[in-house]
């Protein structure tokens, strides 16, 4: 049985990424929950991956009328477009230029506005606590050399990780909801530690599996 689980996910990544590669080559319009979203190749596609959409859904769980949201490496703006319509007020993030510049343009072609910064992890985003925090990260060990890369990957030894942990305090109150989804190809020990070692522990709410992966949703808490 896992053979056949292994052989297949060989043959769906044999074939399914080559035409997915080419049809990412450009940018591509999105809509999702009646957003609109033009989405260039540098910025991370949300349709094609999982990891947004359940995301998402458990964003919708939460009360956001009039709670602030604080999205980190919000791409192309799914998730902070669709909390700003339900009264949220937003604070979208992003490394990457190009996301920024499509923040831009998809808050104001789906009719909202938000506050939308050009920050690493917490660099330039001023000490405010947030009621909600959103938090979709680079998985994959191995060092970015592009803006792009970015939404893949966290660093040789999981730097991302070890960064976020640090700052995450400094924007929390005692009741903040923070939301994380990782998968099982993300290194989840290195992810626990660097929790630990900051005084936090992820609590996991949801799993599901897909052909290709299995994905997680966590809780970040005070320890």
């Amino acid at each position: 049985m896992v053979f056949l689980k292994q052989l297949l996910k060989y043959l769906i990544t044999r074939t399914y990424r080559p035409v997915l590669v080419k049809y990412l080559s450009k940018t591509r319009t999105y809509v999702y929950k009646n957003i609109t979203l033009v989405i260039p190749k540098e910025v991370f596609h949300p349709g094609f991956f999982f990891s947004t959409k359940l995301l998402l859904r458990y964003v919708s769980f939460q009360h956001l009328n009039q709670k602030t949201l604080l999205e980190l490496g919000a791409g192309s703006g799914l998730i902070s477009i669709y909390a700003a319509r339900k009264g949220s007020r937003v604070t979208a993030s992003d490394i990457n230029p190009v996301a920024i510049a499509f923040l831009e343009k998809n808050s104001q072609c789906n009719g909202v506005h938000f506050r939308i910064l050009h920050s690493d992890l917490f660099d330039q985003i001023p000490l405010q606590a947030y009621d909600v925090m959103v938090i979709n990260p680079p998985y994959y060990k191995k060092k970015p050399v592009s803006y792009a890369d970015y939404a893949w990957f966290c660093g040789e030894n999981g730097e991302y990780f070890e960064r976020l942990f640090k700052g995450l305090k400094d924007y929390m109150h005692a009741n903040s909801v923070v939301l994380m989804v990782l998968c099982e190809g993300c290194d989840l020990e290195m992810v626990h530690r660097f929790a630990q070692e900051n005084g936090f522990r992820l609590d996991c709410l949801y799993q599901k599996q897909n052909i290709l992966e299995k994905n997680f949703i966590f809780k970040i808490k005070f320890a």
